[in-house]
This record gives C-alpha cells, structure tokens and sequence, in this order.
C-alpha cells in the first residue's frame, strides 16, 4: 500500500477545533503522522494548498442494506465525503437475518431489479453472519456497519400479523437479535411508524433492545409518529426516551422532523425534550437529513396502518372487495386531511409505468380521471412505489441542523449515475446530503461553522457507535479521510434529476486508499466491514 502525503493543508480535526495547517501522513490504512512544517517520505504526494482536509464523513442512517450486493462500485455516498455507511435502519435490515417471511420480504425487493439484480440465486444465508460475510466478499467503495431491525426479526418470527408475539415467539425475537449483534450487528433498529414495527407494543421493543444495551450497542429509531399520525410527536418521542432509560441503551433518533403542517413550528419544544433528556444522563441523540422533503414507500406514506396487517396479499384482499376498499379509501382521505397532501407527494419509482415518475399524486389522479385515494389503490394494485413528500417547515429544518446533538445523515442509500442503482427519481439526499449541510447551512446561511458541520459529520457519529479509531484526524486512526474545496461545494442533485454527483469535494480516501481523486472514480473498492468497535 503506497504511503500517501497531503501537504499544505487546512486540517479541521473532526472534535469542532480550529482549523490548521500541516502536513498529514497515511500509511498502511492508518494516520501515521500530522506534522506541521517538516516533510516525510512518501510514495504519492497530494497538494492540499487551499484546500480542507477532514476525517471521512461517517453516516449514520442508511439503507444501502442491498446496494454493494448489486453494484460494489456505488459511488453517490462516497463522492459526497463518506467513507462509512450505517445500514439496517428504520427496523429494515434487509438482507437478514432471512427467516420465514423476511426472505419473502427481500425477494419482493430483488423483483423491482431487472432479472432481480442478478442476486436472487445467490442468496445463500440465513443468519446475520452469511450476509457480513456476503458483504465482504462483494467489496464496497467505502465502509459499513451493521445493524439488524426489528421490523426483519418480526417478520421472520410473526410475520406481517397485527398481534402481540407469543411468550416463545419474544424469545427467538431476542435469540435472533442477540446472535445478529454478536455477529457484528453494531445496533438495533426500529421502524414503529411503519407495518409491522406499527403493532408492537413499547414492552416488546424494549425486551429486545435490552439485547442491544447489555452489549452497549445503539437502538436507533424511526419514532412511532413524527407528526400527528397517531399518538403525536411529543408522545412517540417520549416513547423513544422510555425504551432507552429501560432496556439501558444508548438511544439514536432518526431523522428528526415535525412532519406535516400540524407540528410545525415545534422544533425548539423537540430540541428542549431531548436536552433535557441528556441533563437526566440519558445516552440521546438525533441525525438530520438537510431537506424539508422525505421519502419513503406508498403504502408508508399513506396507508392506514390496519390495512396492511398480513402483508401485501392481505391488502390486496381489502382492495377487492367492495365495503372493505371503501373503508381503505376513507382511511387514505383521513391521512390526507391530517396534512399528507397529495399534491406533495411525487411518484420517485415506480417500475411498471416510470411515466408517472417525477408527477405527483393529484397530477396522476387526473391522468387516471379519479380521485387521488383511488389513484393511490390503482398504483399500489400494481406494484409498491417510492415516493418523495413535502413534509417540513425550512425553519425547523434550520433549528434542527443548528443544534449540537443532531448529527448530519442521510436515510438514503448508496447509487450510481449508471448501471442497476440508477433508476428512477430517488431523493437526491443519497446523491447531496452532505454537500447541501456544507452549501446551505455554512456557505449560503452562515449559521453553522465548518469545523461544526464537520463535527457533526465525523466524530459524533463515531462516537454513538462506540468507534475507537475513526471519526477524527490524528495518529493511529483509520485513514479515511476527505479533501475538498470548502467554500465550492456544491450539491447538483435536484427532485427531478437527482442522479448527479457533488462538486467541490476533490478527494476521497478509505482506509487509506484513494477512491476518488480529483472528483474522478479511481475504481478501488477497499471498504470493510465494521463489526466491532475497534474495526
């Protein structure tokens, strides 16, 4: 491995400090020195004149769970600054464990892919251990932990059911979440706003994140309802609070938002809520994506919840008869009248017509010469859809990105400009978030520092995993590392044409290779594996 020297640079340490100038030395996938004037030996050299030079970005929300399986060289994380991946968010851990109806789940998933992504007879394991190792065998551009989810290990154990596990069904719940954390899972995640996560009662969350906290793993966590749903913000985040003080866990809050109009204007009693929390001794946290739209699934968006009890079959059964799809009709309007305006949620794929890709809800209902709820039932009657939705108030999203304790991630996943991660209009957060936190809120706003942004970025992210050796600059740590143009940075994604890498970020280097060198792809696959705290 080349010995690699970036002199002349501005070095922001990734802890909030002050920049400065020197000379930062990478050898053997280490930091092996930083110094501040004199030269060492090196097999390449990079100028970093005028340039900045920070830890790798490590993000903490993400569902790449499939994309290095599809394509090892996705590169819409990297080429924004990350060098770590966090997947098996909002309680999908996708690819295990692979049990019972998860299996069924993932294969559901492969079929959206031509030819499912040439990955449906290569799925050869069942537990948490045969996918890491899946994982490491396909390589990746930057590198990844792992956490399993809740909402997997329902499925595998219950299924889609709307109902309490039984006493011994808890059991393998733990025992499956157990064996995954040992395997190298780093957390535990939940999706409560979402089926089946929706049905679980807070004691069952915190039986299994109790897994989680013995081990000192994080419980990260799409709250039950960041909005007014169902049992409100302030309560579902409450209940977040409660399941970490109980099960003993450092708590993860996903995404912070105040979803749709009937919250907005509530992030100063949020942020209060969580200091407050922090002042008691709790481990709590949050990550912010740096948009006010969301993205998630039809049926996540605006479903009732009930109607999606026993999976997909099951929803297809209410849909045909007539009494029980009027009632899903009156339970999709009721949603709508709560602030899911359907003019404010676009198709972003939907593969048996991608025409419809780009428009939104009302715009295809009137295409389809029906109402919006209808149009909704006739899309979901041929395939699930991603959908991207105008969700938050700017204002929030600017008091929430102001804030110490909200780390920047991005709850997208990693892509390409071409091949099998290509396709449809996903949000452009997996091409952009970190160029846009760095472009609007330092650049344009002015109301976050650089060296915040970057903390924010790095060492805290690092610090609710528990990594002992990334997330900052200096010797002995990881050499991931990201040299950029600061005050050029630029996020060229957009809604409607969001498959466009950043600018501004010049290099890239994981675990102390260059993978991307003057904003160009050099090929080199070296991510690995995260399992433990010391990786």
């Amino acid at each position: 491995m080349d010995k690699i020297e970036i002199k002349n640079a501005t070095i922001i340490d990734g802890l909030g400090g002050d920049p400065y100038i020197g000379n930062l030395y990478l050898n053997n996938g280490k930091i092996i020195a930083i110094t501040h004037g004199e030269s060492l030996d090196s097999d390449i050299s990079i100028d970093a004149t005028g340039k900045t030079v920070t830890p790798g970005f490590i993000d903490l929300h993400t569902h790449s769970d499939l994309s290095f399986l599809l394509d090892s060289t996705a590169q819409s994380k990297v080429r924004q600054g990350v060098t770590m991946e966090l997947i098996g968010n909002c309680g999908m851990s996708t690819c295990a464990p692979l049990i019972g109806e998860s299996k069924d789940l993932l294969m559901q998933r492969l079929s959206t892919y031509e030819n499912g992504g040439g990955l449906t007879d290569k799925i050869n394991w069942t537990d948490y251990a045969g996918y890491i190792e899946a994982s490491r065998k396909s390589g990746a551009t930057l590198n990844i932990a792992f956490q399993v989810g809740h909402g997997t290990l329902r499925s595998a154990v219950i299924g889609q059911e709307d109902r309490p596990p039984s006493a011994d069904e808890l059991i393998e719940m733990k025992r499956l979440a157990g064996e995954s954390l040992d395997a190298g899972a780093l957390g535990f995640s939940t999706g409560l706003f979402y089926a089946p996560g929706y049905y679980a009662r807070t004691d069952e969350v915190i039986a299994i994140a109790e897994e989680a906290g013995k081990r000192n793993k994080l419980y990260s966590t799409h709250q039950r309802d960041e909005g007014a749903s169902s049992v409100g913000l302030f309560t579902s985040l409450n209940e977040a609070i409660e399941i970490g003080r109980r099960a003993e866990c450092k708590v993860q809050i996903s995404h912070v938002k105040c979803d749709t109009n009937q919250v907005w204007g509530k992030a100063d009693k949020y942020l209060a809520l969580l200091e407050s929390t922090v002042d008691e001794g709790l481990d709590v946290r949050g990550d912010q994506y740096p948009y006010p739209r969301s993205s998630t699934s039809i049926t996540g968006a605006i479903f009732p919840r009930w109607a999606l009890s026993g999976g997909r079959e099951a929803t297809l059964k209410i849909m045909a008869n007539e009494d029980s799809r009027g009632e899903l009709i009156d339970g999709i309007n009721e949603i709508i009248d709560k602030g899911r305006t359907t003019d404010g949620i676009m198709i972003a794929r939907f593969v048996p017509d991608e025409s419809f890709e780009g428009k939104n809800i009302t715009e295809i209902s009137e295409i389809m010469g029906t109402t919006p709820a209808e149009a909704v039932l006739r899309i979901y009657q041929q395939s699930e859809a991603m959908v991207v939705m105008q969700s938050m108030d700017q204002k929030d999203v600017d008091k929430f990105a102001q804030h110490p304790l909200v780390a920047v991630a991005s709850d997208g996943s990693s892509m390409s400009t071409e091949g099998v991660l290509s396709a449809g209009k996903p949000h452009p957060r997996s091409y952009g978030t970190n160029p846009t936190f760095i472009q609007t809120f330092v650049n344009e706003k002015k109301i976050v520092s650089l060296q915040e942004a970057i903390r924010k970025m790095t060492s805290l992210p690092a610090s609710r995993l528990g990594l002992s050796n990334r997330g900052r600059l200096v010797p002995g740590y990881a050499a991931d590392v990201v040299i950029m143009e600061a005050e050029k940075v630029k996020a060229n994604a957009t809604f409607l044409d969001p498959h466009q890498y950043p600018s501004g970020i010049t290099h890239v280097i994981v675990n102390g290779e260059i993978v991307i060198q003057d904003e160009k792809f050099t090929g080199k696959t070296p991510g690995a594996m995260i399992t433990d705290f010391n990786s």
